[in-house]
């Protein structure tokens, strides 16, 4: 009858603090350190909308099979940028997005560069499956 007992008063506490955190996450009011202008908030959407991130990463998070655009906008210039969104390559295809799409897009790609720095391949992985930056 102990052990009844314990399984019972443990999914309680399991129960309380589950829904506890979770209000706390979802109640909390968030506030951008740095917030992000309207074009690049439509490019967050357009980023969204067209799932980039299957293929791309942003702050080592992602898919693996384009790379890590995190700070691409410092490393390339805007015209290259463009002309990817523009036509794509053989991996990526082309979305055919409008001139204000691709604006959108680079807006949003200048914005994240200034959120963070992110080279996939100097981070740290460990064994329980996380990673940290240097």
């Amino acid at each position: 009858m102990k052990t009844h007992r314990f399984k019972l008063v443990t999914l309680i506490v399991l129960s309380i603090t589950f829904l506890g955190y979770s209000a706390t996450l979802y109640l909390e009011d968030t506030v951008e350190i740095i917030p992000a202008n309207e074009l690049a908030q439509e490019g967050k959407i357009l980023w969204q909308e067209k799932n980039c991130t299957s293929c791309h990463q942003l702050y080592g998070l992602g898919g693996h099979l384009g790379p890590d655009l995190t700070n691409v906008y410092e490393k390339r210039p805007v015209e290259y940028i463009e002309a990817f969104l523009k036509s794509g390559t053989d991996v990526m295809p082309d979305f055919h997005l409008s001139q204000h799409e691709i604006d959108a897009l680079v807006a949003f790609l200048k914005y994240t560069n200034t959120t963070g720095q992110s080279d996939p391949t100097t981070f740290t992985k460990h064994l329980d499956g996380t990673i940290t930056q240097p």
